[in-house]
């Protein structure tokens, strides 16, 4: 069974130890964090993901800004993306799903709101 690579890209190391624990119940998952958006491009861009859950509000470069990069990057252009943030209006929403965000996640976030959206996008049962 192959291990699905997922990346958190968000700067509050509380907010991503929260996100990596909601992922690790899945089956084979293997996580990675990154802890800004210049951070996350690089790992993003070196390395194979099969899912990334980013923040928006980041210090260096915000994560609709990687969302954005990450859609003009051929090779990981279909890498499915959630978008996390503490943002709920609807125009924020809708700009980051318009970047190519597969999914939006407002805070606080649920375990298993963040697992189901992980599942779906994963394909896994």
């Amino acid at each position: 069974m192959t291990k699905h690579r997922i990346l958190i890209v968000e700067d509050s190391p509380t907010m991503r130890q929260l996100l990596a624990f909601a992922l690790k119940r899945l089956k084979d998952v293997e996580i990675v964090e990154a802890q800004d958006g210049m951070d996350g491009l690089r790992k993003v861009t070196s390395d194979h993901f099969d899912l990334a859950l980013i923040d928006i509000n980041m210090p260096v470069m915000d994560g609709l800004k990687l969302v954005s990069l990450i859609r003009g990057e051929d090779s990981i252009a279909d890498m499915p993306i959630v978008v996390v943030t503490t943002e709920g209006a609807s125009e924020d929403r809708e700009r980051a799903l318009a970047l190519g965000a597969n999914e939006y996640l407002t805070k606080p976030i649920q375990a298993n709101k963040v697992l189901s959206v992980a599942k779906s996008l994963l394909k896994v049962g």
